[in-house]
């Protein structure tokens, strides 16, 4: 249970409103900032503006998926608001407090460093990347159904990256009866997509293998799909980029070449909201009962 423990949640989609029933669930004091067009069922949270107060002594402060932006701004679909993180919010947590998100930006991770606040990125975890695979890669398959006119079946479709979500979206594909290519980067992932029944090759050799893909996916968050590749891909193609913002393709030569590039950042708090909701409520709750435990450790 998280009874007397107080979290702050700061602003979000419809994500949160996962995180926020389970968290009224174990008893947790609830402040919410950034929820003002939310109706919210649950005993024990309260709406509050993004004033210091806000944060006094709580134990914890939760952040959306992307965190803040570089100028600390906080997204919240629930509010028209603007919500800017601050020193003077952070300075009032209780000692041993921590924030939560899912990616850290320089923004937050130089507020955080500075007020002595450690900061847990969710999506580094290799649990919470694994589980919110199944959502971006079931994203990935609704794109490509909708953006071409043949099916997944019979195609050759290529993951670029085969890392936690490569490798769901490569078993996906191949059992919707694609010919999957699978770039990888090493031999021992080379070995593994072999076995898998996949037909790998080294990243580096990409533009030698696209000259008969149909659907491209890209997973790697560095600049990876050049204008050098795109030239070889045909003008059929269809390129699906599942890397965080600006992605890894060239999407300016994409264009003009013809080729439809989509760019598809965070696809599980898209197509499947309360699934990747859950994920994130399991996660934080593991992570703040973990903390909990040592802080009542190192006190007894």
């Amino acid at each position: 249970m998280l009874t007397n423990v107080k979290i702050v949640m700061v602003g979000g989609d419809a994500r949160q409103t996962e995180v926020i029933r389970r968290f009224a669930e174990l008893d947790a004091m609830l402040v919410l900032i950034g929820f003002d067009h939310l109706q919210v069922p649950y005993g024990g949270a309260m709406k509050c503006a993004m004033e210091p107060g806000a944060f006094a002594d709580a134990n914890a402060v939760v952040l959306p998926v992307v965190g803040t932006d570089e100028r600390g701004v906080v997204d919240s679909v629930f509010s028209s608001q603007e919500l800017i993180l601050k020193r003077e919010h952070l300075e009032r947590l209780a000692e041993g407090a921590k924030v939560y998100t899912g990616i850290a930006r320089p923004y937050l991770k130089s507020l955080c460093a500075s007020c002595g606040v450690p900061v847990e990125e969710l999506l580094e975890r290799d649990d919470v990347a694994i589980y919110n695979s199944v959502p971006t890669a079931e994203g990935a398959i609704m794109l490509a159904i909708q953006h071409t006119d043949t099916t997944i079946h019979g195609s050759v479709s290529m993951v670029v990256g085969f890392g936690r979500t490569g490798m769901t979206l490569a078993r996906m594909l191949k059992g919707l009866g694609a010919v999957v290519k699978v770039g990888v980067r090493c031999s021992e992932q080379f070995a593994r997509a072999w076995e898998c029944g996949y037909v790998p090759f080294d990243t580096n050799e990409l533009a030698l293998h696209v000259r008969d893909v149909d659907l491209l996916f890209n997973t790697v968050p560095t600049m990876i799909i050049t204008a050098h590749v795109i030239a070889e891909l045909s003008p059929r193609a269809v390129i699906i980029d599942l890397a965080s913002r600006p992605g890894g393709t060239d999407f300016r030569f994409a264009e003009k070449r013809g080729i439809k590039a989509i760019l598809a950042p965070s696809l599980p708090g898209l197509v499947a909201p309360k699934t990747a909701g859950r994920i994130l409520a399991d996660a934080l709750v593991r992570s703040l009962l973990e903390e909990l435990g040592r802080q009542r450790g190192r006190s007894a």
